[in-house]
């Protein structure tokens, strides 16, 4: 109760001062979230959806705003350095002197949550009530209307101090050459933040998101963000986040995407910092036609956490999903893969598959997986998997007879184990710069320098 009469404190002081407070619309959607954390509260491990991830580490970070430091002189990370659309936040705070949105061809927003509630409340919260929202797990079998993983009380944290995050929005038929860039950056040693991410692309057009999560000084900060996407008919939106914060970081993040007919959601996560960092996705494939590919790595070690949990719910027939997650652990690190594909009774000639697979390297390393396939039709194609082990000693054996020391063939093999992902990613700039992270992050696990040129703005 300690958690609540703190957040209850902070909801009563903070409320009044949040960007257009007093707008019937938005005190509405802060009063529904807080009373969904307050019915929710913290997942614990008797969810079902959180049995291998435990969130006691909450109860020692402070859920007020982090401070942030004075000092922004820090470099930005970009997928295409000077070729983007970029909104920079740190400590969670808009930060309009580091973005750079440019010129945006006529049909394409792009702005701040907090800039587009103080321009226009009523606005904002027609934009916020656009998205669906995340459902929780209620830990039972849930048929054909599945909860899956997301918590609703974490939700309800988000939504009851709804300020900050980002709305993108593009037009029927327009396609928009340069990525987009949505960039945190942790400065503070402790605090909160809690963005909204809102992704609205039309019928028929095309965008690609990059999404940054990194650290310069950071601490023991929290980070608990939720996305809403939308993909109309016929379009194609990739969507990739970096989430790469303080060692000492806690990141829960939630995204809820609904894909119509003939229309493409291709998703990627890379996971590579925080002491716990886990991303819940739910995918609703809702028109014929409709696909989508979701991809993850994941690095950890020491006593560090990454979960993956996800659910694509194939609604509609003639749907195609992919889904291939690998991560490699250390030391005495842990990870969880989730992944569940539900096919409903209506989604005739559904083609789905999932592929988890992680790579070992000690003997306290530790992997949960949980692959599930529910299905309601029978004409499908369906399929799943899950692996666990350690390095090819006969593939270590051919590369150290060949001249390759030791230390750096098991970096090769990594590499060779991971890259595999990043090749399936369909922006030629994503592809490159996740190719760039996993190979640095290669070297931090191993020790071995992995030749790489990740590009960063200002270099």
């Amino acid at each position: 109760m300690a958690a609540i009469a703190t957040l209850k404190d902070l909801y009563e002081t903070l409320s009044p001062g949040l960007p257009g407070a007093g707008a019937a619309g938005l005190d509405r959607l802060r009063a529904d979230g807080y009373a969904r954390f307050l019915a929710d509260g913290i997942p614990t491990t008797k969810v079902e959806g959180w049995k291998y991830t435990n969130l006691r580490d909450l109860a020692g970070v402070s859920l007020a705003p982090a401070q942030s430091a004075a000092n922004t002189d820090f470099d930005i990370p970009s997928v295409a350095p000077g070729k983007t659309h970029r909104l920079v936040f740190v400590d969670g705070v808009f930060n309009a002197a580091l973005s750079a949105v440019g010129t945006l061809p006529q049909g394409v927003t792009l702005d701040s949550l907090r800039g587009l509630i103080e321009s226009s409340p009523a606005t904002a919260a027609e934009v916020l009530e656009r998205f669906p929202a995340p459902k929780a797990d209620t830990g039972r079998r849930v048929g054909p209307n599945p909860g899956r993983g997301q918590s609703g009380g974490l939700v309800g944290l988000n939504g009851a101090f709804l300020a900050e995050g980002a709305v993108l929005t593009v037009g029927e038929g327009v396609t928009l050459a340069q990525p987009v860039e949505i960039v945190f950056v942790a400065t503070a040693a402790d605090g909160a933040w809690h963005p909204r991410l809102l992704i609205d692309v039309a019928a028929g057009a095309e965008v690609t998101v990059a999404e940054h999560h990194v650290a310069r000084g950071g601490g023991a900060t929290f980070a608990n963000i939720v996305s809403g996407v939308r993909v109309g008919e016929g379009a194609i939106l990739r969507h990739a986040k970096f989430q790469e914060e303080d060692d000492a970081a806690l990141h829960l993040a939630s995204v809820t995407a609904t894909v119509a007919a003939s229309a493409t959601y291709e998703t990627f996560v890379l996971t590579t910092g925080g002491r716990l960092a886990r991303t819940d996705v739910q995918v609703r494939l809702e028109g014929s036609g409709a696909s989508t590919r979701v991809s993850g790595v994941y690095g950890v070690d020491g006593s560090r956490h990454a979960d993956f949990t996800s659910l694509i719910d194939h609604v509609a027939a003639n749907c195609t999903s992919r889904e291939v997650v690998k991560g490699v652990i250390d030391g005495k690190g842990r990870a969880v893969f989730q992944g569940k594909i539900i096919v409903r009774p209506d989604a005739q000639k559904t083609d789905g598959h999932q592929l988890n697979r992680a790579l070992l390297l000690s003997d306290t390393a530790e992997i949960d997986a949980k692959p599930e396939l529910e299905i309601y039709a029978d004409d499908v194609k369906c399929s799943h998997g899950a692996t666990a082990g350690e390095l090819d000693e006969e593939a270590l054996f051919y590369l150290r007879a060949r001249g390759i020391p030791a230390d750096t063939a098991r970096a090769l093999l990594i590499a060779a184990f991971l890259d595999e992902v990043a090749e399936e990613i369909g922006d030629a700039h994503l592809r490159a710069y996740a190719t760039a992270r996993i190979q640095d992050r290669i070297g931090r696990l191993t020790g071995i320098t992995v030749d790489t040129d990740v590009p960063v703005l200002g270099e």
